[in-house]
């Protein structure tokens, strides 16, 4: 049986409601005419010229699983598996890279690698344009020489590397210059190295010896010299964090297709600061796209990210949160729990974010990613592959989160302050009233309910106690009339 509303919970019902109604009208991007991305001053714009932002999550797996003999995907990529995403209100999915396994080099195992794992990467880029979704591809792992780019030597590299990263490149690229709905990712993090080796190169040391890198400008060479023009984005410095300094080391690019990759994580990035945002973040943003190709919140929860992304949002930053992963380890940070969609604490807030947002999904397309038409899906996966899919993943998943000593990277030694509700409710003071009000209100509603019901009730006993009273016969004491 359902109760009624009472007068104070329906009260705040309608607040809270308004409130809701206020949050969902935050600033958003247009909706897109096809799956066609590029950039027009400081925002990306579709095929028809109008507005969009990059608004998804990254699917990790596509870097390690083929170097792990796994497969192509940790967990499932069919079509269901996209469709889940889509219910999210996902625009856009990160796609991570290996080198090796593009390229068919380095011990790469024959299965999982050259042509069969391109054509797998194809295939899932065209289901997710079937779904109606950008698909942006990076180089996530890389090793120079002969040295395999596995979870040993490959993983967490400085910077791309200028034996295979150029030639990688060139091939991707070609691969994809007629799907405008593909964004090229040229490096994931590059980080221990001067800006000037981000932009031109140089020799570097690590522990697998002394090697020359490739600086973003080979890189970006490589992909304009195939006539592509898609749109590139460039991850900063210091692990994809140090936004403010991109701009004075941007390349020369002949198509002016780049955007600024920018990656934070809350709490060990400097920049996951909201009092940095302001003087760091949107100098770069009023002058190129920013594509937030990383975001997440290592707490298991939402509370920075509430404050994060409506930040984003009016000032036109999109974002792919890392990362769509069903791995045990909530803090890596993953957003779902089953590849079905069902979300963690932190996806749950994430989810919702986006499911408020309207119209800025393009539209679906049945169009084939890559040079050819009949690309194959990738193979079933046994239970044991899935099993052993699922302890690479945990034994080999990437660096950020899941080691305190690359958390004490990314920092720099100072204490991010943290005070996301009073932050929030500054940023749009009439949601903030509605939402104080209703607050109060729905607080307030079990006061005044029981209050209502104790002045009721007290009456009922008084007006009782006085008919009981006038039912008994008059004793001669009580009719004696009073002295006075």
């Amino acid at each position: 049986m359902t109760r009624p509303l009472q007068p104070g919970i329906l009260l705040a019902a309608i607040f809270l409601s308004a409130a809701a109604s206020v949050a969902s009208e935050a600033p958003i991007a247009a909706q897109a005419a096809s799956l066609s991305v590029r950039i027009a001053g400081n925002h990306f714009v579709d095929g028809a010229g109008r507005t969009v932002r990059l608004l998804g999550v990254n699917r990790s797996g596509t870097e390690y699983e083929c170097m792990a003999n796994n497969g192509f995907f940790d967990g499932p990529g069919d079509a269901a598996s996209v469709a889940a995403m889509a219910s999210w209100n996902i625009d856009a999915v990160r796609v991570p890279l290996n080198e090796d396994c593009w390229l068919g080099i380095n011990g790469a195992p024959a299965a999982y690698s050259g042509a069969n794992y391109r054509n797998a990467i194809a295939g899932y880029v065209s289901r997710l344009h079937a779904a109606g979704m950008y698909a942006i591809v990076d180089l996530h792992w890389n090793a120079q020489g002969s040295l395999p780019a596995d979870g040993k030597t490959g993983q967490g590299r400085k910077m791309a590397d200028l034996d295979h990263s150029p030639a990688y490149w060139s091939s991707v690229a070609s691969f994809f210059k007629n799907d405008h709905g593909v964004v090229f990712d040229l490096f994931n993090e590059p980080h221990d190295i001067s800006w000037d080796c981000w932009l031109n190169g140089c020799t570097t040391s690590d522990g697998t010896g002394t090697w020359q890198t490739a600086g973003m400008q080979t890189l970006l060479n490589a992909v304009r010299a195939t006539g592509a023009t898609n749109v590139v984005t460039l991850s900063a410095n210091g692990w994809g964090g140090d936004i403010p300094q991109w701009l004075n080391y941007r390349p020369q690019d002949p198509a002016g297709q780049i955007a600024a990759g920018w990656h934070v994580y809350f709490p060990e990035t400097f920049y996951s600061d909201p009092s940095r945002w302001a003087s760091s973040v949107l100098p770069v943003a009023a002058q190129v796209p920013i594509a937030t190709t990383e975001l997440g919140e290592h707490d298991c929860a939402d509370g920075w990210m509430n404050q994060f992304l409506p930040w984003a949002d009016q000032h036109g930053l999109s974002y792919t949160a890392w990362t769509w992963n069903a791995w045990p380890d909530c803090s890596n940070p993953v957003l779902i729990t089953k590849y079905d969609g069902s979300a963690t604490g932190y996806g749950a807030g994430y989810r919702d974010h986006l499911r408020a947002l309207s119209g800025f999904k393009p539209v679906a397309t049945q169009a084939v990613s890559g040079p050819a038409s009949g690309r194959s899906a990738a193979p079933a996966r046994t239970p044991a592959s899935a099993a052993a899919s699922a302890h690479s993943a945990a034994a080999s998943a990437r660096p950020v989160g899941t080691t305190a000593a690359t958390i004490a990277q990314r920092r720099s030694g100072t204490t991010v302050s943290f005070a996301a509700q009073a932050s929030a409710m500054a940023s749009n003071p009439g949601r903030a009233l509605l939402i104080w009000v209703g607050s109060i209100a729905l607080l307030a509603a079990p006061l005044g309910f029981t209050a209502t019901r104790w002045s009721v009730r007290r009456r009922r006993r008084r007006r009782a106690a006085t008919e009981a009273t006038a039912a008994e016969p008059l004793s001669p004491v009580a009719a004696k009339p009073s002295q006075t």
